[in-house]
């Protein structure tokens, strides 16, 4: 006999709270501030329901009454982070209003260092998660486009300030972890990058170190980055 599979279900569909009974000692939004105090304490991988359910005082089964899934438990704390998103009034300037929202999902990512690890399609229609796209599509509104198109813009700046800003936090993380300064770091490997460059192997290298003889400013390629995205979609 087939054993029948469980419908899947998506938490935001499911109500908080039944009509009748008690009402339940947490919400959804202690859960989530729970789980993500935690995983910005502690990082992602520190977020369990024994955990959560420890930060909030309850039982660990009786969390499964809130929350059926951990993948349930991500989607809430995704949300969390989602309301944090300020919404103002477009400017009309289509262009500097996505530049906006692209340095404020920055920062809010390095708010929370775990986020760039969970943003997905998946997580992505919750109720404010929802809220900031409709607000998106409305910075929007003045570049004459399909929402198609739209979206594909909103989701090629999300990629590059997510691929961005993990690459930030991955690089401070690896630079705590040296024995050494990171200028001492550095230092070592300028010196072996300079002797193989100057051996000779490499000219296109050593034509490119040339050109471009100064220090790297990090900020400037990101808003470049940036920049060259918006200007796939500006019409021409």
């Amino acid at each position: 006999m087939a054993v029948r599979r469980a419908a899947p279900e998506v938490i935001w569909a499911r109500p908080e709270r039944a009509g009748r009974g008690p009402r339940p000692a947490y919400t959804r939004d202690d859960i989530a501030a729970a789980a993500v105090r935690i995983a910005d304490a502690q990082g992602l991988d520190a977020v369990s329901m024994r955990h959560v359910a420890a930060e909030l005082g309850c039982g660990t089964m009786s969390l499964y009454n809130y929350v059926p899934r951990k993948e349930d438990l991500y989607e809430l704390m995704v949300d969390a982070a989602a309301a944090e998103h300020e919404l103002w009034e477009p400017c009309g300037d289509w262009r500097a209003d996505m530049l906006r929202v692209a340095r404020q999902t920055r920062d809010l990512m390095h708010r929370h260092p775990w986020l760039p690890r969970l943003m997905s399609p998946v997580y992505g229609f919750s109720p404010h998660a929802l809220r900031h796209l409709e607000h998106c599509l409305a910075c929007l509104d003045p570049l004459d486009a399909s929402y198609g198109t739209k979206f594909e813009l909103i989701a090629m700046l999300n990629g590059v300030v997510t691929t961005y800003v993990r690459n930030e936090l991955d690089t401070a993380e690896r630079v705590r972890a040296l024995p050494w300064s990171q200028e001492e770091e550095n230092a070592a490997r300028i010196a072996y990058l300079s002797s193989r460059i100057a051996s000779g192997a490499y000219p296109r290298m050593a034509a490119a170190f040339l050109e471009d003889a100064g220090p790297v400013d990090l900020e400037a390629v990101f808003e470049r980055a940036l920049e060259r995205v918006l200007d796939a979609f500006t019409p021409r």
